[in-house]
């Protein structure tokens, strides 16, 4: 048993180094490198529009993903702030402060762990699509909000507005503000990165915008007297030294409790992102990622990374698939491409400070496009009714109000939708006069067609059986009208019963037995017979009721039928 638990959660590094050789190192290293050249301007991107320092990005890149590979349950996964968490958290920042942050991002962290441990991984990769495409296009549509003054270059003193409505209302009242220098590097930018492949496609358009527009812009403020044109270094002080763990933090009930539906929405999103994307680089590769590991994993990460001045991550899909499309097929290509960017920031970190804010904002545009799942968002509005109620709900809640009350009500609305559409596939039948059993499975080959005793009756269901069938017995059994004497429940289309359907089948029985009507229960699969068992049942309609297959429970029906008839 132990052994089978230490399996469950085996890191897939582990699994990886029994076969490793030199050709997948080679391999490995080719990647890592890629991924970290790809990953240093969207950490650098992601950790200022979080609200947080540039450099904070890239101690999350390196410290979560080093992690993730280290302990995570897909080989090629990358881990590290992504656009999904840039909204949370600089809500979080702006209410809470940067010590707010870390409590949040660590009451994530033990979540994840928790819904790994659990075993949950696959569950949650059922959330509706519409749910998912929902939230991801509402974020984007913020995170493209929040570029507008940077891509601009708008001159705005006054504090800007969190919400959606009134950050455009700023931006419309200081349009005439903007500086066209600075909207030249914009544009700029994502011409570059838009076109970057006709160039060259092992280049990343992202770095080859920076590395341009920040050669330009050096240029432009050095030598032709340009300074209009805002930097990194305008705006923080770029640190080259390593991580040091943060200075220690309050902790208390009533923070907790502020802050918990915060921490499950970094949760959520996390736990959604990361397995999306292990997913779809599985569909690549061909291998199959052990998603309770990677959730635990990504606990871990979201733990340690903020004691270290670091945000929120979860798996990146960008990063993963360029690991994946560069032949990286083990946890060390994740592990370099850490090592890379840790070297990055020890010797060339200071260089950072020349890097346009225009240039970091066009990066993130294109990240919001990519993100907005367009396309899908368009092909969902000509699904069913349910399905584009819930993909604009989400969306909407998402954009107007806060992405954790989108969350907390997109899960309601998957329950529901869950419920909806189990409560559909569940029918229930009613059989008075006679039972084929030709081509029947529950049994042998059998060509007979049973005629039923007057006053039993047989009740099929097909599906499973929860609370919702409790209505559907009522609903068939008032359009009958009579009574019968025995009714027999057929169960062997039952695949399992939950807490409450056994609740309301002892119910059932309770309700029938008050009328004067035997029951019984005939072809219940042993996963289902085991909770009967448990339950109260076998002691109302007694253990003899209870029948392996149809025929059985016809032939105890005749016996009983004859005892009534008798008194």
């Amino acid at each position: 048993m132990k052994k089978d638990i230490f399996q469950d959660f085996t890191p897939q590094l582990i699994k990886s180094l029994r076969t490793y050789n030199k050709e997948k190192f080679l391999n490995d290293l080719m990647a890592g490198l890629i991924v970290g050249i790809v990953a240093l301007p969207l950490a650098l991107a992601f950790g200022i529009a979080s609200g947080v320092s540039p450099e904070k990005g890239l101690m999350t890149s390196i410290i979560a993903g080093f992690i993730v590979s280290m302990l995570g349950g897909s080989s090629v996964q990358i881990a590290g702030p992504t656009g999904a968490f840039i909204v949370v958290v600089y809500n979080t920042i702006e209410n809470y402060g940067f010590e707010g942050l870390i409590v949040t991002t660590v009451m994530s962290g033990l979540m994840l762990i928790l819904m790994g441990v659990l075993k949950l991984g696959a569950v949650i990769r059922f959330i509706p699509y519409p749910i998912i495409v929902g939230y991801m296009s509402g974020i984007a549509v913020i995170i493209f909000s929040t570029q507008m003054k940077d891509f601009f270059g708008m001159t705005i003193t006054e504090a800007i507005p969190p919400d959606f409505i009134g950050k455009w209302s700023v931006y419309i009242n200081h349009f005439s503000t903007t500086d066209i220098y600075t909207l030249i590097i914009g544009v700029l930018s994502v011409l570059i990165i838009v076109f970057s492949h006709k160039i060259s496609k092992k280049i990343p358009g992202s770095l080859l915008a920076v590395v341009v527009v920040t050669v330009l812009v050096y240029l432009l403020r050095n030598y032709l007297d340009i300074t209009s044109i805002s930097t990194i270094g305008d705006k923080f002080n770029i640190s080259s030294d390593l991580p040091t763990v943060t200075d220690g933090f309050s902790i208390n009930i009533g923070l907790i409790n502020d802050l918990f539906p915060t921490a499950f929405t970094l949760a959520m999103l996390g736990s959604i992102e990361s397995l999306i994307s292990a997913s779809v680089a599985d569909g690549v590769t061909g291998e199959k990622h052990n998603s309770n590991v990677e959730l635990i994993a990504q606990g871990v990460a979201n733990i340690v990374t903020p004691l270290f001045g670091g945000i929120p991550a979860t798996g990146a899909l960008a990063r993963t698939m360029t690991n994946v499309n560069n032949g990286g097929r083990s946890p060390v290509a994740g592990i370099i491409h850490s090592i890379f960017l840790m070297m990055i920031v020890l010797f060339l970190g200071s260089l950072t400070k020349h890097i346009p804010m225009a240039c970091l904002a066009a990066i993130l545009i294109i990240v919001s496009y990519n993100m907005s799942e367009w396309r899908s968002f368009v092909d969902l509005l000509r699904n069913s009714k349910a399905d584009v109620a819930v993909l604009l709900t989400t969306f909407s809640l998402t954009l107007i109000f806060d992405l954790t009350i989108a969350i907390e009500i997109g899960i309601l609305l998957a329950v529901f939708l869950f419920l909806k559409r189990m409560n559909e596939v569940t029918h229930v039948s009613v059989i008075k006069d006679e039972l084929d059993l030709t081509d029947e499975n529950e049994f042998g080959h059998d060509d007979d067609i049973f005629t039923l005793p007057k006053g039993v009756e047989i009740y099929e269901i097909d599906g499973p059986f929860f609370f919702g069938i409790a209505n559907k017995f009522d609903e068939s059994m008032r359009e009958i009208g009579d009574k019968s004497k025995i009714r027999i429940i057929r169960m062997r289309k039952v695949p399992f019963i939950d807490s409450t359907g056994l609740h309301n089948l002892e119910s059932l029985c309770e309700k029938s037995i008050n009328d004067g009507i035997h029951i019984i229960l005939s072809g219940v699969k042993p996963k289902v017979h085991k909770m009967i068992e448990k339950s109260i049942i076998p002691s109302m309609i007694g253990e003899e009721n209870i029948c392996n297959n149809i025929k059985v429970a016809i032939d105890r029906a005749e016996v009983v039928l004859t005892e009534i008839n008798a008194k």
